[in-house]
C-alpha cells in the first residue's frame, strides 16, 4: 500500500497527473522524429522547458548560489534525468513503435523498485514483492521475444528496448538523487536548471553527431515540439515536487507510471499511422501491470 503521508489527498491525483501527462510523449515524439534528428529535437524541447520554468521559480537570479550550495545536486539530475534518460529514450524512439515503447516504459517503476532497495533506507523489498519484480521482467522478456530479436529487423527493435530500459535505469536513479539529496532546493528551480543544462548539452552533442533539420518546418512539428515541452516542464516539476514529501518512498511513488503503457499505448494505436495492438505485446503489457499492481499490494 502506499505509505500514508499529511499530503496522502494530493498526491495520488498528482502523480495520476504527471504519468498522464507523460502518457502523450509516445505519439509527439514520434511526430517530431519524422522531421528532426532525435538528440536535437531532445535538447531544443527541454532547452524549452527549462526555460518555461525559469520565470515560474525566480528566473535568473540566484543561479551562483544554487550552484554553490546544490552544484552536486543538480549537475547529477541534469546528466541522469535529461541528458543520458532522454538521449537514450529518443534514440530508442527512432528502433520501436510508438506502442511498444510505451509498453517498455511501463516496466520503469520495476526498475525504480530494485535500485530504491539497494540505496534508499526503509524501501527495502520482502521475498513476494520480489516475486513480482521477476513477473514484471518476465513481462518485457515476452514482448522482447515477440520482436523475434534473432532477425534483423527483430535485433533492431530489441536493441530499441534495452536502450529504453537503460533510460528508464537513469531515471530511478535521478529519482533517488533528488530524494536523498534535493532537500534543501525548490523543486521548480531544480527542474528549470537541470532541464536547461540537459537541453544544451543534448544541443552540443547533436552539433557534431546529426544533421540538424532544415528550416521551415511544418505546423504539426512545432505542435508536437511546443506541447512536449511545456508538458515537461509541467510533469517533471509535480514529480519533483512529491519525490520531497515527507513519507513518500520513490518505489511507491513510481507505481502510478504502470498508468503510462496503458494510455500511451492506447494514444499511439489511436494517432499513428502503421501502429496496432499485436497479442504478445498486449500479453506482456498485461503481465508488466499485473506485476505492478502486486506489488504494491504486498506489505512491507
Amino acid at each position: 500500500m502506499i505509505t500514508k503521508t499529511p499530503h496522502d489527498k494530493t498526491t495520488v491525483p498528482l502523480a495520476i497527473l504527471a504519468c498522464l501527462l507523460w502518457s502523450t510523449a509516445f505519439v509527439g515524439i514520434k511526430v517530431g522524429l519524422r522531421y528532426a534528428s532525435p538528440w536535437f529535437f531532445a535538447g531544443t524541447r527541454f532547452l524549452l522547458s527549462g526555460l518555461l520554468l525559469f520565470p515560474l521559480s525566480g528566473g535568473l537570479k540566484n543561479i551562483r548560489s544554487d550552484f554553490r550550495q546544490h552544484g552536486k545536486t543538480i549537475m547529477i539530475v541534469a546528466l541522469l534525468q535529461t541528458f543520458l534518460l532522454y538521449g537514450l529514450f529518443y534514440t530508442g524512439m527512432t528502433l520501436v513503435d510508438g506502442a511498444l515503447a510505451a509498453i517498455i516504459i511501463g516496466a520503469s517503476p520495476l526498475v525504480s523498485a530494485v535500485l530504491a532497495h539497494h540505496y534508499m533506507e526503509g524501501d527495502k523489498q520482502n521475498p513476494k514483492r520480489m516475486i513480482s519484480l521477476i513477473v514484471g521482467f518476465g513481462g518485457v522478456v515476452l514482448i522482447s521475444l515477440s520482436r523475434a530479436p534473432w532477425s534483423a529487423a527483430g535485433f533492431r527493435e530489441t536493441l530499441g528496448i534495452g536502450i529504453l530500459l537503460l533510460g528508464s535505469t537513469c531515471a530511478a536513479g535521478a529519482n533517488i538523487i533528488v530524494a536523498k539529496s534535493g532537500k534543501g532546493m525548490k523543486p521548480m528551480r531544480l527542474s528549470a536548471l537541470q532541464f536547461t543544462l540537459g537541453g544544451v548539452a543534448l544541443i552540443l552533442l547533436s552539433r557534431f553527431t546529426e544533421s540538424w533539420p532544415v528550416l521551415p518546418l511544418p505546423g504539426v512539428y512545432w505542435a508536437a515540439f511546443l506541447w512536449l515541452s511545456f508538458m515537461s516542464a509541467a510533469a517533471m516539476s509535480i514529480w519533483f515536487i512529491l519525490l520531497r514529501r515527507p513519507g513518500v518512498k520513490v518505489s511507491e511513488l513510481n507505481i502510478w507510471k504502470f498508468i503510462m503503457p496503458v494510455f500511451g499505448a492506447a494514444l499511439a494505436w489511436t494517432f499513428l499511422p502503421g501502429e496496432s495492438p499485436a497479442l504478445l505485446p498486449v500479453l506482456g503489457m498485461v503481465l508488466v501491470a499485473l506485476s505492478v499492481l502486486g506489488y504494491f499490494r504486498v506489505q512491507q
